[in-house]
């Protein structure tokens, strides 16, 4: 194998909307440049690519796939990507090592919704982009309709290098604007002979390559200047300019491309050798704690891993990117994140499931490692001496919860090991155990996403899990002062169990006021777990019940505030004054106060108006301008309080407090709504009263409860 330095190295990942063709282009692309002798085809599931057993059985890609080509003196690392949004866990980190974007439009289909949600993951990371449409050999091709999607869609910056002379099935010609020349295939597609442009053609040529000068041109301005003075630019001075162009997100140049009949992908990755930016060429990666860093072949070493697998025999397979420096075998690196020294075992590159070894990996290349003992995702690796730690990547918010059990109970403890092993790969699935409800839950970015959770489990873990809706976590208050008392007396043949308590209870606020009629001795403030505030007071006077036995009445309470009188829910934001009591010398002991305690509690509980308080969430929703109507509508049947309507494009951002009860599976409603188009982020924003028919209802369905056990 070929060793390349840095300089000769360019990272791309094919991003598009599901069905678009990146895995056959990554495959056309292999085959092109002789790395494999046939290509594959998804439907024979021998592609290099999508070689998963699920991603056989779905007919799609799952997981993003390293690749990589050699191309004309040039290393093109290739990332594959799935085109699925519930499945963007692959995509960002791919994008994140990344240093050029090849966006794959269908030019039967055009701008899809798939397309729109991948867009926004690029806008975040900035990256530059190259435009292909694909597909110009199908029947319903339209090259002209696709690019004004594209403009539509991505703005000006959109820059037309090739147009297909003909399309649909007898597509065979493409015009280049660069170099200005017709390339014309043969039937079976590889290498195209080079023609002149016909004259029925040089006009739109001319135009268009003019457009394209003039793109080129504004980037530099020297350019610029060199332009005015000759009305052209040499083709290196537009190589030039195209690759300033890209790397400011001022030109998206687009390609025309059959992946499926190997049409136009050499002179794409001619384009990406010659002209796309390599890593040393990106700007310096920001550093946390400020700083920066220079991708350089003879700066320190460091890497950033970007995805973490585990493999049945092999055990963990860690891919990274190479952002410093050169890496060599039985190097060794500091994780920066855990602190712990990391020995670089044996190096790889990857295509697909194979692994090809390597002694050593330059700056601004991607490679992979076996068995590093405390290194996961998003980690930062770098030679002994200063501290280095670059960003992590920023994953989505999960948008569906559901509980998860093993459908055996006996398998519960391999479900929980088999889960965290999955978290470790997968970080957009999100374990939590509510502590409130008892439920384990899992979330994720919707039902696509954990129902490929579950076919993994049952087919590599050989567990089979039950999904289900979680209970909502309520909250139980009280809205007015009430007072109690519970005598606990117990009589048996031996020493018997006396206690009476004399309490009042009131609603706690930050700015409440001290009591006053009581003679107050003792205050102790208590953070409960579940959020919300106990403040306890002292008030007893004469003796009447030893101090030694308030801690155990305080025990009581603090107990039954776990598991609330209305729901079971926890209580907060209460305050306790215990001012009475009694005790007996010989039968008062502290589990008679703690029971007395308890009750007491309970009995002012429920004399104090007491109140349900649901969790309430903020969410913001993005939709499409002309579906705004049905989505505002299904939020205000959500008991929604929409709070605000922004602008951005074509898109509008609704931001509404919705209650949590009422967002059970709302990701596959919303995509219902907006055909896919729409989507959504939450997060917890606070506590508010349930409406009293509702809270009647809770109260009823827990004491149905309460009896059946």
């Amino acid at each position: 194998m070929l060793t390349f330095d840095a300089k000769h190295i360019k990272n791309i990942v094919l991003l598009g909307s599901h069905g678009c063709g990146k895995t056959t282009l990554a495959e056309t692309m292999l085959f092109e440049a002789g790395l494999i002798k046939r290509r594959g085809r998804i439907e024979d599931r021998n592609t290099v690519s999508d070689f998963h057993e699920i991603e056989h059985e779905r007919g799609s890609s799952v997981y993003a796939t390293c690749l990589h080509t050699e191309w004309r003196n040039y290393k093109i690392n290739i990332i594959d990507t799935p085109g699925l949004d519930d499945l963007v866990g692959e995509t960002i980190p791919a994008l994140r090592v990344a240093d050029t974007c090849v966006l794959l439009l269908g030019a039967h289909h055009g701008v899809e919704v798939g397309t729109d949600l991948v867009w926004d993951h690029i806008a975040q990371y900035d990256r530059p982009v190259i435009i292909g449409v694909n597909a110009l050999d199908h029947p319903n091709a339209d090259f002209d309709t696709t690019v004004a999607q594209a403009k539509e869609h991505f703005g000006n910056a959109v820059t037309v290098m090739q147009y297909p002379v003909e399309q649909g099935e007898g597509f065979h010609r493409i015009i280049d604007l660069l170099n200005m020349t017709m390339y014309v295939f043969k039937d079976a597609g590889g290498k195209p002979e080079k023609q002149p442009i016909p004259e029925s053609e040089k006009g739109r040529a001319e135009e268009l390559h003019k457009i394209l000068v003039e793109k080129a041109a504004e980037n530099d301005e020297t350019l610029m200047e060199h332009y005015f003075d000759k009305g052209e630019l040499t083709e290196d001075e537009m190589r030039l300019g195209l690759k300033l162009g890209m790397m400011k997100r001022t030109c998206y140049p687009v390609f025309g491309l059959s992946a499926l009949r190997n049409m136009g992908s050499g002179r794409l990755m001619s384009y990406i050798d010659n002209v796309a930016p390599a890593a040393l060429e990106m700007p310096a990666e920001p550093l946390v704690g400020g700083g920066e860093l220079k991708c350089q072949a003879d700066g320190p070493a460091v890497l950033f891993t970007f995805k973490t697998v585990q493999e049945p025999r092999t055990g963990q397979v860690t891919f990274f990117k190479v952002m410093s420096g050169t890496l060599k075998e039985g190097q060794e690196l500091v994780n920066d994140n855990t602190g712990t020294t990391e020995r670089i075992g044996q190096l790889y590159i990857v295509d697909g499931k194979e692994r090809k070894h390597v002694d050593e990996l330059a700056a601004g290349d991607i490679g992979a490692t076996l068995k590093l003992k405390d290194t996961a995702t998003a980690h930062t690796l770098h030679a002994p001496g200063k501290a280095i730690k670059l960003h992590p990547i920023a994953f989505p918010e999960p948008r569906l919860r559901l509980t998860i059990k093993a459908a055996d109970q006996k398998q519960e403890e391999r479900l929980h090991a088999a889960l965290l092993e999955v978290q470790k790969e997968d970080p957009t699935i999100v374990l939590q155990y509510m502590r409130e409800t008892g439920q384990q839950v899992v979330a994720g970015q919707g039902e696509l996403h954990l129902n490929l959770l579950k076919w993994r489990l049952a087919h590599q873990y050989r567990i089979d899990v039950e999904y289900g809706s979680p209970r909502v976590s309520y909250r139980e208050t009280i809205r007015r002062p009430a007072e109690a008392s519970y005598r606990h007396k117990k009589q048996t043949g031996g020493a018997g169990q006396f206690a009476e308590v004399h309490l009042k209870i009131e609603p706690w606020s930050p700015d409440l006021p001290e009591p006053t009629g009581h003679s107050i001795r003792g205050k102790e403030e208590h953070d409960l777990p579940t959020g919300g505030k106990l403040v306890f007071y002292n008030a007893i006077v004469g003796g009447v019940i030893d101090t030694k036995f308030m801690p155990s009445i305080l025990k009581g309470i603090l107990e039954k505030m776990e598991r609330g009188p209305l729901t079971g829910s926890p209580a907060r934001d209460i305050r306790v004054i215990v001012h009475d009591g009694k005790m007996h010398a010989v039968d008062s002991n502290d589990i008679s106060f703690k029971i007395a305690g308890t009750m007491a509690f309970r009995e002012a509980f429920t004399k104090a108006d007491p109140q349900l308080m649901e969790p309430i969430q903020e969410i913001r929703v993005r939709v499409p301008d002309d579906l705004m109507g049905d989505v505002m509508t299904d939020l205000q049947g959500r008991r929604s309080i929409v709070m605000g309507v922004d602008g951005q494009g074509r898109f509008s951002i609704i931001t509404a407090h919705t209650p949590l009860a009422e967002l059970d599976r709302y990701s596959t409603t919303l995509r219902s709504l907006t055909q896919g188009r729409g989507t959504y982020t939450e997060r917890f924003h606070g506590f508010q009263p349930v409406p009293a028919e509702l809270q009647q209802r809770l109260m009823a369905g827990h004491k149905e409860e309460e009896v059946a056990a």
